[in-house]
């Protein structure tokens, strides 16, 4: 549930939550009282020191602020203060090189909501009207068409973050080109950025000194899309434990496997609430057999590891994903830019601006990669779940391809939806290679060790929404599997447990994309409108919304 009320930015922490609801759901932002006067240290210094060069005060080499950039660091100290407002508008421009496809605008609005809080933190010596003017763009739906290929991920995401930077900035002074303001969306347009924040009634703003890599340097853009895909995979991870339930009833699985005594002797925390939650998914199913209370009534009580294993798979899934949240959750919050300034700093030392490595996206690049990893093993073993319930020797004595055919051979069923499941299982693995062993050396190997941060968040994208798919293919597989089950032993839904039945009951309440029902398969049809409407019941967390509703109404 998105609030009306604006999102106070710097009052508190910022949370995984705040970036969806801003991100996602357009909620708007606001600076919180006090934050303008935790930013004016570093501005003020940063005004003095331009204010000194003005006057002919011998000023040293300051980087970012009367330096040049990278490999240019040291070869030269200018004095003319228009220089250093010159320095920060060709920074951006020369930074604003990315190609390939436009993101998507949730990934701009993370970014800029990120890049937000990190420049409130008051470090970045940044004027406090380009903050605002970020405000504005989100709460006015600004869309910078930002390229997804360009940054490292160190020097923080330089090329993606100047692709914003050039629609909100100026020139110091003189004509404001339209061909020099970059480009935005609007109405499914692509414009200058001119048009752009003329059509918001945004002013863009003249740049001046240290703004340029204020605006540019940091983790920002890598963060956004690791956030984004951390809270797609939280509702897939909640999403495949309901369907692993559902193909669990549907091959007559042994309840022996989740018992509670068994995952604590381990003592892991992650596989005892997964454990726990398929206890109360599985509660009241005619289907499995054996619990902490009764014996099982087949031996050996074992199932296949794509069954047995699920708390063992899925448990350090969770883990991890929180381990993920803590660490993404940490760099909303953090100040990434390069140098930072600390006017706190003793006065046995001058200079203010340190410079330093917080732009490094080490943090987010192994966060990413580590999400990627173990999305993927959802899909992996879901997937072997799916070639289960299609195998006739090994769904117990279910239909091949889980068609029941008046003609066999005539049908094939659900055979293609497996293969399609492979196919996306396989291309995660490929995707889930961690980007963050990977390092190419720039800017004359100075910069000589990057993240590649942004690959992995990328990559980290693609995976959840692979899984994504597979996941509601073992959705409709399992809703298949579930009513076969009930005609083969000749009993009515009451025999498939509460929670099962629910998610059954929402697959076949819901259209499929051409706006025929999903209803039980027969005789083959064409498959892909009723995927890509379980799809969206995956990745709208539909799903877990209905089983949890129905479960509380009952408890």
């Amino acid at each position: 549930m998105t609030s009306t009320q604006p999102l106070q930015i710097g009052a508190k922490r910022a949370t995984l939550d705040d970036l969806i609801q801003v991100a996602r759901h357009r909620r708007r932002v606001e600076l919180a009282p006090g934050v303008a006067e935790r930013m004016a240290p570093s501005r003020d210094w940063i005004e003095r020191i331009i204010d000194g060069m003005a006057e002919g005060v011998e000023t040293p080499p300051i980087y970012s602020v009367n330096t040049g950039f990278g490999s240019l660091a040291g070869k030269r100290a200018f004095d003319d203060p228009a220089d250093a407002a010159e320095l920060s508008r060709r920074l951006i421009l020369a930074d604003a090189s990315g190609v390939g496809r436009t993101v998507e605008e949730e990934v701009v609005r993370a970014t800029i909501f990120i890049r937000i809080v990190s420049l409130t933190q008051g470090y970045s010596g940044i004027q406090l009207s380009l903050v605002q003017g970020l405000i504005d763009m989100l709460n006015r739906d600004v869309y910078p068409a930002v390229p997804e290929f360009g940054s490292l991920g160190a020097s923080g995401d330089l090329i993606p973050l100047a692709h914003i930077a050039i629609v909100l900035t100026g020139p110091a002074s003189g004509d404001d080109d339209p061909l020099d303001s970059g480009e935005a969306i609007v109405d499914g347009r692509v414009v200058s950025g001119v048009e752009a924040m003329a059509h918001a009634g945004i002013p863009r703003i003249p740049i001046t000194a240290k703004d340029g890599l204020a605006l540019l340097n940091g983790t920002s853009f890598s963060a956004a899309q690791a956030a984004l895909a951390l809270h797609d995979a939280r509702v897939l991870l909640e999403t495949a434990t309901i369907t692993a339930a559902m193909s669990i009833e549907a091959l007559l699985g042994f309840g022996d496997a989740f018992i509670a005594e068994l995952h604590e002797a381990r003592g892991q925390k992650g596989q005892i609430e997964v454990a726990a939650r398929l206890r109360q998914l599985l509660a009241g199913s005619e289907f499995v057999t054996g619990d902490r209370d009764s014996d099982p009534d087949r031996q050996p009580p074992q199932d296949a590891y794509s069954l047995r294993c699920v708390p063992q798979v899925y448990g350090p899934v969770r883990d991890t994903l929180d381990w993920v949240g803590g660490i993404l959750e940490n760099e909303i919050n953090a100040a990434t830019d390069n140098p930072l300034i600390f006017p706190s700093l003793p006065p046995t030392r001058s200079l203010k601006a340190v410079s330093g490595g917080n732009f490094h996206a080490e943090y987010v690049a192994f966060a990413a990669d580590f999400l990627s990893i173990v999305v993927t093993e959802i899909g992996n073993i879901t997937e072997r779940r799916l070639f289960r319930l299609d195998d006739g020797t090994l769904n117990r004595g279910l239909p091949d391809m889980l068609v029941a055919s008046e003609k066999v051979g005539l049908d094939c069923g659900f055979m293609l939806p497996q293969y399609l499941a492979a196919a996306l299982v396989s291309d995660s693995k490929t995707l889930a290679h961690p980007d963050s062993v990977d390092s190419i050396p720039t800017s004359a190997n100075q910069e000589d060790h990057v993240s590649m941060a942004n690959n992995a968040g990328r990559h980290a994208r693609q995976v959840v929404s692979n899984i994504q798919q597979v996941v509601a293919i073992e959705l409709l597989m399992a809703a298949q599997a579930l009513e076969l089950r009930v005609a083969e032993r000749g009993v009515t839904d009451a025999a498939i447990g509460q929670a099962s039945r629910a998610a059954l009951a929402l697959v076949r309440s819901t259209p499929a994309s051409d706006g025929r029902p999903i209803a039980h398969l027969t005789q083959d049809v064409a498959l892909y409108p009723q995927l890509r409407a379980v799809a969206e019941l995956v990745t709208s967390g539909a799903v877990v919304t209905e089983v949890d509703r129905v479960l509380g109404e009952n408890s």
